[in-house]
């Protein structure tokens, strides 16, 4: 019973923070904003508890072996593919429910103390969940992708077919 309030007020949590982000496209001034070059840009922290990074720093962070999750829907990794690497875990549904599967996939795949990175399509899915696993399941080091799959392709990186 004490799962089923938690997972319930989690569920709650994380449709007011889509909501919010959605209504306002995701575009606050403290985001951090793509760069084609060669340097990463460091991290911005964000209120939520999670960082904003660019794909140059994604690509450093990938390169230290952290876990990349895309949360998007399985029709949308057909579509553009998905980051070599990636794991996939899908987010929101169509109909914009969280996914019931998605903390005990997520908690399975990387612990509470591992760094973690998430995409989606433009970074308005991404930086939801960013915050809700911040906030809500306690992940020290969570970063959003602020340009998700979109600003990775536009940038001429590689992706692998899904």
């Amino acid at each position: 019973m004490k799962n089923k309030v938690f997972y319930t007020s989690f569920l709650g949590i994380l449709l007011s923070i889509f909501l919010s982000i959605t209504a306002c496209n995701g575009n606050t001034s403290s985001q951090a904003t793509a760069t084609q070059t060669s340097k990463a840009a460091e991290p911005i922290p964000q209120a939520g508890g999670y960082s904003n990074i660019d794909n140059a720093k994604l690509q450093e962070l990938l390169d230290q072996g952290v876990t990349l999750v895309d949360i998007r829907l399985e029709e949308e990794w057909k579509q553009t593919g998905i980051v070599k690497g990636t794991k996939t875990i899908t987010f929101f549904d169509r109909t914009g429910r969280i996914n019931p599967a998605f903390v005990p996939e997520l908690t399975k795949l990387v612990k509470k103390d591992q760094p973690v990175a998430l995409i989606c399509r433009t970074g308005n899915r991404s930086q939801a969940a960013s915050k809700a696993i911040a906030q809500q399941l306690g992940y020290k080091k969570v970063y959003n992708v602020t340009h998700g799959i979109v600003g990775w392709i536009s940038e001429k990186r590689a992706v692998v077919k899904y």
